[in-house]
């Protein structure tokens, strides 16, 4: 048996083609027992989301985890699944295609746009496989974690290196590290939040609620929580807003160990207690809702925060389709493009026009 996979035929004068591959987290294919199982299975059996020796770890998941959890958490998805299916899925499959169409726009209608999820399907190695069979030669993979962790933005870098040992030619990969502080990124942030205030008036404060790591991954050096700081502090600046009136939390926690603090339901349910009648929550860690944000902040929180004494919760959506955060998306693109623009897409006056408004910003 071949220890490499067939290549497509090699033609002289072939010009290099290029893929940008979005990359999210995950979803299961239905909101039941059935499809959670192997979800889970495959998400939890990950060493960088879970460091804890196998030998310790794998009793735990097999004999306990996965014969309760996937019931549990099949009842949390159906209680935001889309007629489509998973928000995640939903909202990422609809970013790439705007992407495709504005970079389209910007004279670059020959880049191949595909997307993928890191657990669950579309899978990154059936979209890596895709590419190559397209020929795809110069592949820049954009994880869509603004901010850099190990276990998510690494795991993403790990398994696209695991596929590329079974391709014969190997082809250029980029990646796209994190954007927590890309100026597009973060107004777009500020101009969801400005919108959603106009609409629905503003809160006394502004919660922002990111997915939290371990506390011990930071300790060991993960750049997570200072990059989600530094989110903050920039949207922060970008809406005006005093350091009194934001707070940083972290959600999601899972298991008995300590994880980043403090943890947001725990504070939403403090500031009622204190008197707070309103409070207005976003997740800027997300680009695009999904069971964390739909189910455990705009639900669960929403009801904790209520039942401490609070009386109105907002939730401001994540990015989404909107349109400052695709264009941003096409900016972070293009700039980690970089000359890889050189080589001619297509040989059009459009793209050259294109090329030459990149180089100028």
């Amino acid at each position: 048996m071949a220890r490499y996979r067939p290549e497509p035929p090699a033609v002289e004068g072939n010009v290099p083609r290029t893929a940008v591959l979005l990359a999210n987290l995950g979803t299961p294919t239905a909101p039941t027992a059935a499809a959670l199982r192997p979800y889970l299975r495959q998400f939890l059996s990950d060493p960088r989301v879970v460091e804890i020796p196998r030998a310790l770890w794998w009793p735990i998941l097999n004999g306990f985890i996965l014969t309760t959890r996937p019931r549990k958490s099949a009842e949390k998805y159906a209680s935001v699944w889309l007629p489509e299916g998973s928000p995640l899925k939903v909202h990422t499959e609809r970013q790439a295609r705007l992407l495709t169409g504005y970079l389209g726009h910007a004279g670059l209608a020959g880049l191949h746009v595909d997307w993928a999820m890191r657990y669950g399907e579309p899978s990154i190695p059936a979209v890596l496989e895709r590419l190559r069979a397209a020929g795809c030669t110069r592949i820049l993979v954009m994880p869509l974690y603004p901010q850099y962790a190990a276990s998510t933005t690494a795991s993403v870098m790990d398994e696209v290196a695991h596929c590329l040992p079974q391709w014969r030619n190997l082809p250029e990969i980029r990646y796209v590290r994190s954007f927590h502080d890309d100026p597009g990124y973060i107004a777009a942030l500020a101009r969801s939040v400005g919108e959603h205030w106009v609409k629905h008036g503003r809160g006394d404060k502004l919660v922002l609620s990111f997915h939290g790591i371990p506390r011990r991954a930071a300790e060991l050096g993960d750049p997570y929580p200072q990059e989600c700081r530094r989110t903050a502090d920039l949207l922060a600046a970008e809406l005006g807003l005093p350091a009194d009136q934001v707070l940083l939390t972290f959600q999601s926690r899972f298991g008995r160990a300590e994880w980043l603090q403090p943890y947001t339901q725990p504070t939403l349910e403090a500031l009622a207690a204190k008197g707070l009648q309103r409070v207005d929550v976003m997740c800027p860690g997300f680009v695009a809702d999904c069971l964390e944000t739909l189910e455990e902040i705009a639900m669960e929180c929403r009801t904790a925060f209520i039942g401490a004494g609070g009386r109105q919760f907002e939730y401001i959506p994540c990015l989404n389709e909107n349109h400052p955060w695709i264009d941003a998306l096409s900016r972070i693109v293009r700039a980690h493009l970089g000359n890889w623009l050189e080589a001619p897409l297509s040989d059009t006056p459009e793209r050259r026009t294109a090329v030459a408004a990149t180089r100028g910003g």
